[in-house]
């Protein structure tokens, strides 16, 4: 094992910045730093939502920053610090644990970000992209070959993703073209229709994407919002981690959502 040496956390939060470039994203809550820590970091732990038990995992870790996909603050929120909210920021507050978060430009990224990511666990390769700000991606598998039809695409999802699957099955076809974007992204299946795609594949399913499947003959998936945003953020940090010398530990908090 490497030896590894503490960062200040500018240098983490720079890192991290550069290679998802927050910037560029209109998003529903801040990216990057949410509650600042102790400055000199030297063991960072990544998850995919910033929840209680996340953050006591992380305490019992020995964790000087966590890095999400899912942060603590989002637009709409009352404002105020009660309740789980209080008990989440006592722990890091208390701890000097510093909380770092990432939403939609970690969907986004093409190599580290949770569609990339699930790409990659599913055995899919992206060619283009399609919906708002490009975050759905499409493409077909990376074998270069066909699902001979929509049910040995469930299969697949749930013999990769380790759960069932909810499916509402389009045309009886040789499926060659799928789109995917993770976590509640089930308004993108009109663009993915759109797109060209023959299935979708999403985290979370609406009363209205049913319909669309059967009219449209586009097979639609749900494979649950934390499955498929549970790649991202151990990703990414393991590769700022690798980038800055310190160390990295994954820590998943089973959700079946």
């Amino acid at each position: 094992m490497s030896e590894t040496f503490p960062t200040d956390r500018t240098a983490l939060v720079a890192a991290c910045d550069a290679e998802l470039q927050p910037e560029r994203f209109k998003d529903y809550g801040p990216n990057g730093l949410q509650v600042e820590g102790r400055a000199q970091i030297g063991k960072l732990v990544s998850g995919v939502t910033a929840s209680r038990a996340l953050i006591e995992a992380a305490v019992e870790a020995g964790a000087d920053a966590i890095l999400v996909h899912h942060g603590l603050f989002w637009r709409g929120q009352n404002g105020t610090v009660t309740g789980w909210m209080k008990e989440r920021l006592r722990l890091l507050l208390a701890n000097e644990i510093n909380l770092l978060a990432y939403h939609l430009p970690l969907d986004a990224h093409p190599v580290l970000g949770n569609n990339a990511q699930l790409g990659r666990v599913l055995g899919l390769q992206a060619t283009g992209r399609f919906g708002e700000q490009d975050l759905g991606f499409i493409g077909g598998r990376a074998d270069g070959e066909t699902f001979a039809d929509a049910d040995v695409l469930a299969w697949q999802l749930e013999h990769a993703l380790g759960r069932p699957v909810v499916g509402i099955h389009g045309k009886r076809q040789a499926i060659e073209r799928v789109a995917w974007c993770t976590g509640g992204a089930q308004s993108y299946f009109e663009a993915a229709i759109a797109a060209g795609a023959q299935a979708f594949i999403t985290g979370e399913i609406s009363e209205p994407q049913a319909h669309l499947a059967r009219e449209c003959g586009v097979s639609f998936f749900a494979c649950g919002h934390h499955a498929t945003e549970r790649y991202g953020a151990p990703a990414l940090g393991a590769h700022v981690a690798a980038q800055l010398g310190i160390s990295h530990e994954f820590i998943d908090i089973d959700n079946p959502a």
